[in-house]
């Protein structure tokens, strides 16, 4: 597990994080919701040993980054990224996000797509996909149904739909015991917030797309693909993997992201 040692205070909140430093392409890590950076340990590790600089951290009111100071909202989310990548200096850093850091690197890359060099997108809906009228009654039912599931029940609901392997959802377990059931439907309606269709956008910088074959969260299964064939890019799937390939898989989805990242240009000069 990495050592999240540094802080950076904003709104009331002390948003834990870790820098390997160094001279290589910089990377961001964030995390899904209700879960934390431990979920990347093992990309960290790898990408690490290979010379890119990467950088974990908890989003407020998750992992070390409590109490969240403030009411946690997509906005609020937003903020504290580009806040931590300029803190940090880095220049121009790719952005990995599973599920909700997925949709927060989206919304990101669309007002500032100057600030990332790459997007690397795991499991998280397809922020400016058209959405049918199935899937808009979908969105409004899932917080009713979340809010619904008795709060010492919901680590272990969670675990069984996000992880298809033990391990991954045993740190689930562990991640989502930290919220309260308020706490986490608060941040899954900010997820939802992030979707905001818009069929002709295109994202302006390289894109991965990777999900577990069995993900069967809200819509992905196929608003994924739909996103790789309007942004001509080839959606990478993990076999047997669910929510989280990145534990349920984590060598496979190493593989994917290095072979992608040999594509990103890198940086010009480092900053220090």
């Amino acid at each position: 597990m990495v050592n999240l040692s540094a802080t950076l205070s904003l709104h009331d909140c002390a948003l834990h994080y870790a820098d390997s430093g160094g001279d290589g392409v910089p990377l961001v890590f964030s995390h899904g919701a209700g879960a934390d950076h431990v979920m990347f340990d093992a990309q960290g590790e790898h990408l690490r040993a290979r010379g890119y600089r990467v950088v974990t951290w908890d989003m407020r009111g998750h992992g070390l980054s409590r109490p969240a100071g403030v009411r946690f909202t997509a906005e609020r989310a937003i903020t504290d990224l580009c806040a931590l990548v300029e803190h940090l200096g880095l220049d121009r850093p790719v952005l990995v996000g599973q599920s909700l850091g997925g949709n927060i690197g989206q919304a990101i890359v669309r007002r500032h797509p100057d600030l990332a060099r790459a997007l690397v997108v795991i499991d998280a809906t397809w922020n400016t996909a058209p959405l049918s009228r199935g899937e808009r009654l979908l969105l409004r039912m899932a917080a009713p149904s979340l809010a619904a599931i008795p709060a010492g029940r919901l680590p272990d609901v969670m675990a069984r739909a996000s992880a298809e392997t033990e391990d991954a959802r045993a740190d689930v377990r562990r991640a989502f015991s930290l919220l309260s059931k308020k706490e986490f439907v608060q941040v899954w309606r900010a997820t939802a917030g992030l979707l905001d269709p818009d069929p002709h956008y295109r994202t302006p910088v390289p894109l991965c797309l990777i999900r577990g074959e069995r993900d069967r969260t809200g819509n992905i299964a196929s608003a994924m693909p739909r996103w790789a064939r309007a942004e001509g890019v080839e959606e990478v799937v993990i076999p047997g993997a669910g929510h989280i390939p990145n534990q349920d898989d984590p060598d496979t989805v190493n593989a994917a992201i290095e072979a992608f990242l040999r594509t990103v240009p890198a940086p010009k000069r480092a900053r220090r």
